[in-house]
Formats: C-alpha cells, structure tokens, sequence
C-alpha cells in the first residue's frame, strides 16, 4: 500500500422525528439529488458541532490552543486586558481600533463614525459593554497564540506612547509594531491559527495573518432515500386558564418533523493537515482519533428538548490512500427504499457496497479500508474490500495511525 496522502470517512446515520438543521424559514434544509428530495445536514452545522462538542473524545482534551470565532474578540482580548492591565480606557480602544486596522486592514475610521454615531443616538439610552469601535462587522478567526502575541505589542505600544500622544502618534506607533517584522513574527507563531482553523480552514484578508487553508474537508450529509417529513402541530397550555376550567390553549403553531437515513462524508488531507499542526504528529493523530469518535457520536440538531436527536452511527467506513479521494454519494444517487425482507440499513449497506465494488473494478482498488458496522456485514466484505467489521476503538487507532505513516514517510 501507497503511503496514505488522504484519509477519508463514509457514515450512515439514522434519525428518528427530529429537526437537525433548519433554513431561514424554519424548515429541514433539503437538497434535489438523483431526481428526489433529500433532508440535508449543512457541513458548516456539523463542523460547528464537532468543534464545539464537549463530552469525551472531545478536542479540547488535546490542550491545543484554540480558535477564536467572534465579532468581539479585540474588545474582549485586547482592550480589555489593556484596561485591566492599568491603561485608560479611551488610550486602550485608541490602541486597539488602530491594531486592528494595522492586523485586518478593517477600515478604522468608519469603525470610529459608527461610534460616534451611536453615541449621538436618542436611542442610545445606556453604553453596551463593548465599545462599537472595537466590535468588527465580521467574525474574525484569530487563534489564541496570535492573540497573546498582538496583545503583547498592544502593551508595548502603550508604554511607548507619550499621556498626550495624539491619534498620528498611535497610528505611527501601531504601524511599527506590525510592520513587515511584525508580519513575518506573526505568520512564523507555530500553530497560532489555533486548533480549529488549522482543522477547517480560515479566509484570510490580510497579509499579517497566515493562511491557514482546510485540512479536512466535510461534505453535507443527506438522507440515502426521498426526504420523509411531517408538518407538526403543537400547542402551549395556559396553566391560570386551565385551573379557572377555560378551554383553549396559550400559543399554537405547526414545525416540520423529518427522520431518515443519513450519509456523511469526510477527506482528510493528511501532509496539510500536519503542515497546519507544525508538523506535530502525535497532536495530528490525537485529532484524527477524536475526530473518528465526535463524527460516529455526536449529533447536530435542534428543538433539543422537544426531540432528543440523538444518535450514533450504524456504520463506519474508512479509507486511506495517495489517490485522489472520492465520494460514495451516488450509491445514493437512486433513492434507496427498503424490501420486504430487508430493512433500510441492509438494502443501503448494499448498494454502498455495490457502488464500491463497481469503483474498484473500473479504477482499482487504491486504498487500504478499515469498517465498524452494528448489522452483520460479512456476506458484503468482499465487495467493500475489508475482512470483517471491527470495534470503533480499532477503527479509531488505525485512523489515527494513518497521521503518523504519513509523517514518517515525509521525513524520510
């Protein structure tokens, strides 16, 4: 076997009445495929998800530092601590507005008339907690060793500053600091996107921040058959009502229910992957190991307490390879039904199965293939290239083992 360039993740998922991913409108988002309507799981729902999720095999055991994903963050990691650290108030957010013009090329002086504006406002009755001048109109993605690193020159920056510099003087002073050294001493901070842009990716505007492009790349899960959905009715009963022996109810309205079969898929680009780590293999193995656990056990969804969406995966396919990877979706691309004697697992586990087979014989077989499955695979074995189905423990230590195969081979 090649040494592994990608490693890549197939999953069936079941869902039974829930509403995991909603549209502008309320709705299950959905998708044609293959001349039908499929419920649809958004990527960037799952990838929010398997970032955030907080049980075991979470992200956050591997102490990597992490991403910052928000609006405030220069309010809250840098102008803060610049005025909890003893700098005036108005000094900090001077400092910090002209920083993040410098590091964003966010366009300061309308940040500063929004101010201004809001501060003249009638409606303006009470100062929120974040100064509108630091808040950007856009999330930025920061990672928390690039943060440490600009609030650091914020500091030296103030302690140059003159009590009487004047927004030139900031400007000059800003500009200084995060001129062409302060890019490169940036852009050089080893993993200082922080662990989820090194994972999924950040857009970069600016020439002070790295590029950090994604590392694993997730596809939107949809259901292998025609999307299956109820419009639900609900009401909320009045307790006072109900107790003076009134009939009616409190609120009513309608939600729309869907259940199904779903399939997901997951690429790994192994070498950018531990490129975006510095080349930490242990720290890339640990992701991809927890990453195998969060994708089988964690559920996206909505309406929590109304719908308990939660489930694991039925099936767990992996495979790694040098070529190209490669999608199983169109084992889907005629919507499966199940039979009478078969349920809707079976009749999907064979037409993955067939698909996979009918790829191998058209391009070769070009990936080594470890599978997890809860139903009895064995009769298909053959077809999708493995012996048999093993825990989801070994599926995860050989997932995880592909990272290090890969970093062998590159130093070599």
């Amino acid at each position: 076997m090649s040494t592994p360039r990608f490693l890549q993740f197939h999953l069936l998922t079941p869902y039974a009445a829930s509403l995991l991913n909603r549209d502008d409108a309320g709705f299950a988002k959905r998708i044609p495929f293959g001349g039908s309507t499929r419920t649809r799981i958004s990527s960037q729902c799952l990838k929010r998800h398997w970032r955030t999720f907080a049980g075991k095999h979470a992200f956050a055991e591997l102490g990597a530092p992490p991403t910052m994903r928000s609006r405030l963050t220069f309010e809250r990691h840098v102008a803060q601590p610049l005025i909890d650290s003893g700098v005036d108030a108005e000094r900090a957010r001077e400092v910090t507005v002209q920083i993040v013009k410098e590091v964003l090329g966010f366009n300061a002086d309308r940040a500063k008339a929004k101010a201004s504006k809001a501060k003249k406002s009638d409606d303006a009755v009470e100062e929120t907690p974040e100064d509108p001048s630091v808040k950007t109109d856009q999330v930025t993605v920061l990672g928390q060793p690039e943060l440490d690193y600009i609030l650091a020159q914020a500091k030296e920056i103030c302690a140059e500053l003159a009590s009487d510099a004047n927004e030139k003087a900031i400007t000059k002073a800003v500009k200084e600091h995060f001129g062409r050294e302060g890019k490169a001493n940036m852009q050089a901070i080893a993993k200082g996107a922080g662990l989820s842009a090194a994972l999924f990716g950040r857009m970069v505007t600016s020439d002070n921040l790295a590029r950090c492009d994604a590392a694993i790349h997730v596809a939107h899960a949809f259901t292998v058959h025609e999307q299956e959905a109820e419009s639900e009715f609900f009401s909320a009963v009045d307790d006072l009502i109900s107790a003076d022996g009134e009939l009616g109810s409190g609120h009513i309205g309608t939600t729309e229910l869907t259940s199904g079969l779903f399939y997901g898929y997951v690429a790994i680009d192994l070498p950018l992957l531990l490129s975006n780590l510095a080349g930490d293999v242990d720290l890339a193995a640990g992701v991809i190991e927890r990453l195998t656990w969060i994708m089988a056990t964690a559920s996206p969804g909505a309406k929590l307490g109304s719908t308990a969406p939660y489930a694991y995966a039925n099936l767990v396919l992996a495979e790694s390879g040098s070529s190209q990877p490669r999608s199983l979706a169109n084992a889907f691309g005629k919507a499966v039904r199940r039979t009478k004697d078969e349920s809707l697992q079976q009749v999907t586990q064979k037409a993955l199965a067939e698909h996979l087979s009918q790829l191998d014989g058209m391009y070769g077989a070009g990936t080594e293939r470890c599978i997890s499955a809860l139903e009895d695979i064995s009769p298909l074995a053959k077809d999708i290239g493995v012996k048999g189905s093993i825990p989801l423990a070994e599926l995860a230590t050989w997932a995880a083992a592909q990272a290090k195969a890969a970093a062998a081979k590159g130093a070599a």
